[in-house]
């Protein structure tokens, strides 16, 4: 049997931080992580719930740079 190897997340993090201005700490890192399991809208809402901010409230526009964000940047499996 081969392993396969754990995907690399810190450049869709570094990214996040970087264009969104949204910078997890390694416990929100790992929330995202599990959340993408269930889809990229469940990491989109574990993202601002790792941040602290309200998802209902925020802005369409911020939503969508997460999102588009996450997805531009995801490993590669």
């Amino acid at each position: 049997m081969t392993e396969t190897p754990a995907a690399d997340y810190a450049p869709m993090f570094a990214a996040l931080c970087v264009e969104v201005g949204i910078c997890l700490h390694p416990k929100g890192e790992t929330r995202v992580k599990a959340a993408l399991a269930n889809g990229l809208d469940a990491a989109v809402r574990a993202v601002f719930d790792a941040e602290g901010v309200d998802f209902a409230s925020s802005t369409g526009d911020l939503r969508r740079a997460v999102r588009d964000c996450l997805k531009a940047h995801l490993p590669q499996a």
